[in-house]
């Protein structure tokens, strides 16, 4: 006993000293930063293009962004094994890639790094875009002409009259902006629009920067002239865009398609991004250290994998959390680790939110539950039907969430629908065996464990050290370690026992 006791506490310190060298290393060889608050932040983005190439020659293009007000680029490359590359330079700049012959699926990856610098200024304006005579159908015409008019009337300057028409179109009462808006896009019907009242605009495709994102689409915004300025807009949101705003990058700047390609079919581009922090005065040396290691670390990985880790290495705390509340305290819970996933829905959604969700989905689970009881149903088929109602209620709320305009409830799906459905059979067959009281103690201490777990998860710093520190993930594996080898008693334990401790004392 006592021999493996002294084994344990060598390997939990072998465990944090490795860790605590790595994190040294990554400190003062790659200069990163221990407080997130002392250095630059970067924006990282990846385009990825996907393909079904046909066995002969194959011709991409894909338009890529540059440097532009408010944003710097510090670097750019791609990733494309087998096919030529080059950059093609202009008011729109493009990278072409290009191989002989190609066949099977194909993809091939664009990565820039932007530096946020609000002080860029914003460029004169060059060369206007041609206005482009709107063919309107008789009754789009009609349709078209009092929509302009409406806006014209309460506007004073083209900025104006632009957001006084995306307030129109985004409306979804407005029977004529819907009658527009149903035979083109929202930005389409804004450039003609604003075309026909002689002010020259165009569509041109930004991408929205939310951390850690991945798969995303670029979106259409309406570039608005007045001469010598211009301005972005929002269809959707009617909104002005600061030009030099931190959350929107402009991928390209000339109108135009995103991307061509010749010799495949079935071609997408999606796009990931992730923020990054550097310290402000990085040498280049200390930029250009690309030995082994490095090359071997996951910050090597495409943005969408590298966005994916940012929350997976996340888990290792959460599992701390579960395994110091079931040593030390004692809390019981519906399932091990449950509470770490229902943590990581409350980190996509909020903690108010995902309380109230999380309750209203086992609730009604647990009576659909009981309905299901009256049919006699084996594990199998009885769990299987669980799951199919769990889909069917999240569906639901989705459903409401979006026609109430609650935001945040549409993001109900990110529950894992398999747990949820085990967890309402477990605390159904609880209730008949143990009664409501033993449910409430193990539902509720799972949703504690779930809080804690969020709340150690959601501190900025933690998710900065975990990220670009990769030697605390062994940090926490020696104190999940040390954690575990606790056999003494647990505070529920002591509680639950202290009336025979006073009963003792009274004997006494």
């Amino acid at each position: 006993m006592k021999q493996g006791r002294t084994t344990l506490l060598w390997t939990a310190l072998i465990l944090v000293l490795i860790g605590g060298l790595h994190t040294a290393w990554r400190h003062f060889v790659h200069q990163v930063p221990l407080l997130p608050g002392s250095q630059q932040t970067y924006w990282d983005l990846e385009a990825r293009v996907e393909m079904e190439a046909e066995g002969v020659p194959v011709k991409v293009r894909l338009a890529i962004p540059q440097s532009q007000p408010g944003f710097l680029m510090r670097s750019e490359h791609t990733a494309s094994p087998g096919f030529g590359v080059s950059f093609l330079e202009g008011e729109q700049r493009y990278a072409e890639w290009s191989i002989r012959s190609a066949t099977d699926t194909q993809w091939l990856y664009y990565r820039a790094q932007f530096q946020h610098d609000p002080k860029r200024h914003v460029p004169a304006v060059d060369n206007l875009p041609d206005l482009s005579v709107s063919n309107w159908s008789l009754p789009l015409k009609a349709a078209a002409a009092q929509v302009l008019r409406r806006a014209w009337q309460e506007s004073a300057d083209p900025f104006s009259l632009a957001k006084a028409l995306a307030e129109r179109i985004s409306n979804e009462n407005n029977q004529n902006a819907r009658l527009l808006v149903s035979q083109m896009t929202a930005a389409e019907v804004m450039v003609n629009l604003l075309n026909d009242a002689k002010i020259p605009a165009r569509v041109l495709y930004g991408l929205k920067l939310e951390d850690g994102r991945r798969r995303q689409a670029l979106q259409q915004l309406v570039q608005v002239f007045d001469g010598q300025n211009w301005q972005l807009f929002d269809v959707n949101s009617a909104l002005s865009l600061d030009i030099t705003a931190k959350n929107y990058l402009l991928w390209q700047q000339q109108a135009g398609p995103i991307l061509e390609v010749e010799g495949a079919h079935e071609s997408k581009v999606t796009f990931s991004m992730l923020t990054t922090h550097e310290p402000a005065s990085s040498s280049v040396n200390a930029l250009a250290i690309k030995d082994a290691l490095l090359s071997l670390s996951i910050h090597s990985l495409p943005i969408s994998e590298q966005a994916l880790f940012k929350t997976l290495l996340l888990l290792p705390l959460g599992a701390l959390v579960v395994v110091a509340l079931r040593v030390f305290v004692g809390l019981k819970t519906s399932g091990t680790f449950m509470p770490l996933l229902i943590a990581l829905a409350f980190l996509e959604m909020s903690l108010s939110a995902g309380l109230i969700t999380f309750l209203l989905l086992v609730s009604v689970g647990l009576v659909l539950r009981q309905l299901l009881a009256h049919l006699n149903l084996l594990l199998v088929a009885r769990v299987a039907a669980v799951i199919v109602c769990v889909i069917g209620m999240i569906a639901l709320f989705a459903v409401i969430s979006f026609h109430t305009g609650i935001s945040t409830g549409m993001k109900v799906t990110l529950f894992p629908m398999i747990i949820l459905a085990w967890t309402i059979e477990r605390m159904s067959i609880l209730w008949e065996e143990e009664g409501p009281l033993e449910v409430v103690k193990q539902g509720g201490g799972s949703l504690i464990t779930a809080i804690f777990a969020f709340l150690l998860m959601d501190i900025y710093e933690v998710r900065y050290w975990m990220f670009n520190f990769l030697g605390l993930q062994l940090v926490v594996l020696a104190l999940i370690l040390i954690v575990g080898s606790y056999t003494g008693y647990r505070l529920l334990e002591l509680w639950r026992f202290s009336p025979l401790a006073g009963d003792k004392h009274l004997k006494e």
